[in-house]
């Protein structure tokens, strides 16, 4: 099977396509072959070795976001059969080789895709809707009525943040660059402010997807008692200790695999009170071009590598 394997941590010239042994589903596994594979911001820092490396060896096939249709079962799965449409965010942080034809993992990874979405769409929702999704439920817990900011709005997991938090009855603003304002109110979000020229404060939930001095500052948001959710936490040194001084909350948060949760998502899907967001499409050998334009942070949403046919 073809994959876009790279051989060394680097630039994204170091990924190539090349030919691979298909994988063989053991217990519990499904065989999966992919149609797309979303990109992810943690893509390009593993690839130059800046994130979970050290659970990860070389030569290495980068990606964790999938859609695609079951092939094979492994002894005692039960939850899919063979010609299943699914998208899931097998392994992470552990290698799961997405960028790739063919991929397996654990059943429970995975999901039915809802009906009506294609795959390009599907492949673009497990890695970002999960990390929303458990931030704002499973962490925060959002009630009807609570104040969520969310950081980062226009982005891949920030416009499904926005979405879910709706969906759950907030009041919610989001943060962007005045270009990004209004594709941040078509989300549904209450207020949009440019964070370089505006302090929200108050705020009873924060989702915060970027580190450093910018991570210390998204504290200054949240109210006495309230609850920052980083996704950043390892980049933002000093953390907790500034959100006990502010006497609020701080949590260190990383996304699971999630079967029950890619069903929550496709159930929000279904109802029309979510929707996935695609900025660009690259088939699998430009792989290097999708990181690049990801990393440029021009970006809406997600991006796509189409891998089979995405109909």
């Amino acid at each position: 099977m073809r994959a876009m394997r790279q051989s060394a941590w680097g630039e994204a010239e170091a990924m190539a396509l090349v030919e691979v042994e298909e994988p063989v589903p053991v217990f519990g596994e499904v065989l999966v072959r992919v149609m797309a594979a979303g990109v992810n911001p943690v893509d390009v820092f593993t690839r130059r070795g800046q994130a979970y490396n050290r659970v990860l060896d070389l030569p290495f096939v980068n990606g964790w976001d999938v859609a695609g249709t079951v092939v094979r079962t492994g002894y005692g799965t039960t939850r899919f059969r063979p010609g299943d449409r699914v998208f899931g965010m097998p392994w992470f942080p552990r290698a799961a080789g997405c960028y790739a034809e063919y991929v397996t993992a654990p059943a429970r990874h995975f999901a039915r895709m809802p009906e009506g979405l294609g795959f390009t769409e599907a492949a673009a929702l497990p890695l970002a809707g999960l990390t929303a999704w458990q931030m704002l439920t499973e962490v925060a817990d959002v009630a009807p009525g609570q104040r969520v900011l969310v950081s980062g709005a226009a982005g891949g997991v920030g416009h499904l943040a926005v979405q879910i938090a709706k969906a759950r009855g907030a009041h919610v603003t989001g943060t962007a660059s005045p270009a990004k304002h209004a594709f941040v109110r078509g989300l549904g979000a209450d207020e949009v402010i440019d964070h370089t020229t505006t302090v929200a404060r108050d705020m009873d939930v924060v989702v915060q997807m970027f580190g450093g001095e910018a991570g210390l500052r998204a504290l200054e948001c949240v109210r006495p008692g309230g609850i920052l959710v980083s996704g950043q936490a390892a980049w933002t040194p000093g953390l907790h200790e500034r959100a006990g001084e502010l006497g609020v909350r701080a949590a260190a948060y990383l996304v699971d695999p999630d079967g029950a949760g890619l069903d929550a998502l496709a159930g929000l899907v279904a109802e029309g009170r979510l929707k996935v967001h695609v900025d660009a499409v690259f088939p699998l050998a430009e792989a290097a071009e999708a990181h690049d334009l990801l990393g440029s942070g021009r970006t809406r949403g997600k991006v796509v590598l189409a891998v089979g046919e995405t109909n």
